[in-house]
């Protein structure tokens, strides 16, 4: 059926487009935290609301008018249904990037010398976990496009390292502002970071597993780790 072949290739490239913009929606929220850059963070949640939106409903109606069309079975309905899966993951983490940004402002609005004391420490402390993040979510779209079932296992496997990122980095927090409570509520903004780098993860992990799902037609949630 070529013309279902070409309306899934059109998706599959939809989807890769999608993805993109969040990557770069991303890179663009957590430098924006590194160099305390508001107007990047504001670039960020505009693009979130007026591009990734707009493109993640226009795949999902893509989807379902292919599916209402052609009525497609087997591997072809597996890459659909997935697709689906993935377009709201994606979303997800859309928004996640988001409201990274959101803390950027909110952080811009406190006292400097607060934000200047305790902004020394942001760079260290979120590098490795954000480069992990980063390097999911690259990894699990590459998985998609290739259908790469070995690649998005091995990103299923890095998200116990994010975690283990996570804890160190709420234990650290904890730590400092236990010795200054005046940070408080600096820390607790870069803890919400970790908290949304984490979640980004695990959307990653849940990609990963329709691309399993879609590639060998095996369910493996609850079952890898």
């Amino acid at each position: 059926m070529p013309r279902l072949i070409q309306e899934i290739d059109k998706i599959k490239n939809r989807t890769g487009e999608l993805a993109t913009l969040i990557e770069e929606n991303l890179q663009r929220a957590v430098k924006s935290l590194l160099e305390k850059d508001a107007e990047a963070a504001r670039l960020v949640v505009r693009l979130d609301k007026e591009e990734i939106d707009r493109l993640e409903i226009l795949l999902e109606e893509e989807c379902l008018r292919v599916m209402a069309l052609y009525h497609p079975v087997a591997g072809d309905l597996r890459f659909l249904v997935t697709v689906l899966k993935i377009n709201g993951d994606l979303e997800r983490i859309g928004d996640l990037a988001a409201k990274i940004a959101d803390k950027v402002l909110q952080i811009a609005e406190m006292d400097t010398d607060v934000y200047d004391t305790a902004g020394m420490m942001v760079p260290e402390m979120f590098k490795s976990m954000y480069e992990k993040t980063m390097g999911m979510l690259k990894s699990t779209m590459d998985a998609f496009h290739n259908e790469d079932t070995d690649l998005a296992y091995r990103v299923c496997l890095t998200d116990d390292e994010v975690d283990t990122d996570k804890r160190a980095i709420r234990e650290e927090l904890e730590e400092i502002i236990a010795h200054n409570p005046a940070q408080h509520v600096y820390l607790a903004k870069l803890l919400g970071v970790a908290r949304s780098l984490e979640r980004i993860a695990d959307h990653c992990t849940n990609i990963c597993e329709d691309i399993i799902y879609m590639a060998q037609g095996k369910i493996v949630r609850h079952k890898l780790g």
